[in-house]
C-alpha cells in the first residue's frame, strides 16, 4: 500500500519516493514489512549522506551531518547540490547563520508552504546547532 505525498507523488515506508504509481521499483513485497521498510530507509539514507559528503567540503559536526542528510533525504540530492545552502557552507560562511537563514526557506510544496515541512525544517536547524562530542567530519554510520 503506497501514500501520497502532498504534492500527490506515491510515497512508500517512511518517504520513500516512488518513480511509479505502483512503486513497482521497490525490491520488496507490498505491503512493506517494518524489516523491509528499515531497510529501504537505509537505502535510501545512504543516499543522502553519500549526497552531502561530497557536496559539503567543510567540517561538519555529526549532529550538523544528520540534519544535512534529513533535508537532502527530503529534498533530493539534485536540489541540495546546487542549493544556497551548500554554496554559502561551502565559501565558509558561519554555519549556524547558514543553516538557520536557509534551512526553513525548503517548506513549499507545489501549493505554497506546508507546515509539516515547516515543522521539520525547524526541527533540523534545532538539530545543526545543536553541539556534537563526535569531533568533526563526516560520521561513521
Amino acid at each position: 500500500m503506497t501514500d501520497q505525498d502532498p504534492d500527490g507523488h506515491p510515497t512508500i515506508g517512511y518517504g520513500h519516493l516512488c518513480s511509479s504509481a505502483s512503486c513497482a521499483e521497490i525490491p520488496y513485497s507490498i505491503p512493506l514489512s517494518r524489516a523491509d521498510g528499515d531497510r529501504l530507509i537505509q537505502s535510501d539514507l545512504a543516499v543522502a549522506r553519500k549526497c552531502i559528503a561530497s557536496q559539503v567540503r567543510v567540517k561538519l559536526n555529526a549532529n550538523q551531518f544528520g540534519a544535512l542528510v534529513s533535508w537532502a533525504f527530503n529534498v533530493g540530492c539534485g536540489a541540495s547540490g546546487s542549493s544556497t545552502l551548500v554554496k554559502r557552507l561551502n565559501a565558509n560562511e558561519t554555519p549556524n547563520t547558514v543553516a538557520s537563514e536557509e534551512l526553513p526557506r525548503w517548506n513549499r510544496g507545489s501549493n505554497g508552504v506546508l507546515p509539516g515541512l515547516t515543522r521539520r525544517r525547524a526541527a533540523e536547524v534545532v538539530l545543526f546547532k545543536t553541539g556534537s562530542s563526535g569531533g568533526g567530519g563526516i560520521p561513521a554510520c
